[in-house]
C-alpha cells in the first residue's frame, strides 16, 4: 500500500474515533495514537527512505496534510469537551440565588469580660479609676506590705504558686494598691480588675480567676462611707431592691472588717441549696485599710483613712447569669458561650 494511502486511511480511522470520544483523557490516548512519536504518521512517514526523492515532497506535503486534518479535528473536540464539561461543573454547583443569605457568625464579650465592664461602669458613676498591675509579684507587694503575717496560712505553698526566683502568682490584686500608693499621694480612688491564682479547684473555684479590687484613701474616710459605696454597687448590680447585709470579719489589711452578704438571687432569699438554706449570699470582703498598710507606702495614718474590697468576678458572673459551674466559664464551649 503506497504512503498517500496510508495516509488517507489513517485520517479515515481517527475522524469517527475523535468524533465519539466522550472524555478528554480519551481523546489525549487519540491523539497519542495517531500523532504521538510512536503514533500512526510517525509509523507512516518511516517509509520515505523507500520511495524516489522525486516523490518525496508531494508525500511530505500530504503527510503535513493529514497531520494538520486530525490536529484541527483534535482541538475542535477538545473545545467541545472542555465547553460540556465546564457546562457540567456549574450545573452541580449551581447557586440558588432565591435562597436567604447564610449569616457570619459574630463574636461577642466573654461572660466574663462583659461582668468586669459591668462592675467599672457602675464604680465609674462613683469617679472611681481603672487601674492594672503585674500579675507576678514579690513576697513583699503580695504579703508583706498588706500587713500579711509570716504566719499565715495564704503565704503556705498550699494555698499559693511560688516560683523558684521566690516570686508569686498574685493571689488578690491588693498589690497594686501598694504600687498605686507609692507613686500617688491622696485623695486615690481606683478599682483593680485582673487575674488571680490561687491553688483550688472545684465546682465554684479555679486556679486561676478574676477579681476587682477597689480602694479609697482620702481624708476622713469612714466606714459609712464604704457601706454606703457598697450598697448603692451591689444594688445597681443586682436590682434596686436587692437586700444587702455587713457581717464583722477578719482581714489583714484591713481593721474593722466586714463580710458583705446579698440576699440569694436565686430563690429570692426563701432558701436553697445553693445558699445553704440561709437565704444570704456571701459577695465580697471590705474594711477600712489598716494604718500598718499606710505606713508601709509612706503615709500617716493619723492624716489619712481609706477602705478596700475585693470582690470574684467569676461569682458574680455565675449569680447574675445563673450559671451552675465556674469550669463552664472556662471550657470555650461555643455552645455555652453563645447564650450570653
Amino acid at each position: 500500500m503506497s504512503i498517500q494511502s496510508q495516509l488517507d486511511q489513517m485520517v479515515s480511522e481517527a475522524s469517527p474515533l475523535i468524533a465519539g470520544c466522550a472524555s478528554l483523557v480519551e481523546l489525549e490516548d487519540i491523539r497519542l495514537q495517531f500523532l504521538g512519536k510512536k503514533g500512526a504518521l510517525t509509523e507512516i512517514l518511516k517509509g520515505l527512505a523507500t520511495i524516489d526523492a522525486a516523490e518525496r515532497p508531494a508525500i511530505g506535503m500530504a503527510a503535513n496534510q493529514a497531520k494538520t486534518a486530525l490536529s484541527t479535528l483534535l482541538d475542535d473536540k477538545k473545545s467541545e469537551l472542555e465547553t460540556a464539561s465546564l457546562a457540567a461543573e456549574m450545573v452541580k454547583n449551581a447557586i440558588d440565588v432565591t435562597l436567604p443569605g447564610v449569616g457570619t457568625p459574630l463574636g461577642h464579650r466573654h461572660p466574663i469580660s462583659q461582668t468586669i465592664d459591668e462592675i467599672s461602669q457602675i464604680l465609674g458613676r462613683l469617679g472611681f479609676a481603672v487601674e492594672e498591675g503585674p500579675e507576678i509579684e514579690s513576697d513583699y507587694y503580695n504579703f508583706e506590705a498588706l500587713n500579711i503575717p509570716d504566719d499565715h496560712p495564704a503565704r503556705d505553698s498550699h494555698d499559693t504558686f511560688y516560683m523558684m526566683s521566690g516570686h508569686v502568682l498574685r493571689t488578690h490584686t491588693s498589690p497594686v494598691q501598694v504600687h498605686v500608693m507609692e507613686r500617688e499621694k491622696p485623695p486615690i480612688r481606683i478599682i483593680v480588675p485582673g487575674r488571680v491564682y490561687r491553688r483550688d479547684a472545684d465546682a465554684s473555684h479555679s486556679p486561676a480567676f478574676h477579681q476587682i479590687e477597689g480602694l479609697l484613701v482620702d481624708e476622713k474616710v469612714t466606714f459609712a462611707e464604704l457601706k454606703g459605696t457598697l450598697d448603692y454597687f451591689l444594688k445597681a448590680l443586682f436590682g434596686a431592691k436587692q437586700s444587702v447585709r455587713f457581717r464583722p470579719s477578719y482581714f489583714p489589711f484591713t481593721e474593722p472588717s466586714c463580710e458583705v452578704d446579698v440576699a440569694c438571687v436565686l430563690c429570692q432569699a426563701k432558701g436553697c441549696a445553693v445558699c445553704k438554706h440561709t437565704g444570704w449570699l456571701e459577695i465580697l470582703g471590705a474594711g477600712m485599710v489598716n494604718r500598718n498598710v499606710f505606713r508601709k507606702v509612706g503615709y500617716d495614718p493619723d492624716q489619712v483613712t481609706g477602705f478596700a474590697f475585693g470582690v470574684g468576678v467569676e461569682r458574680i458572673a455565675m449569680l447574675k447569669l445563673g450559671i451552675p459551674s465556674i469550669k463552664l466559664l472556662t471550657d470555650n464551649d461555643l455552645r455555652f458561650l453563645k447564650q450570653f
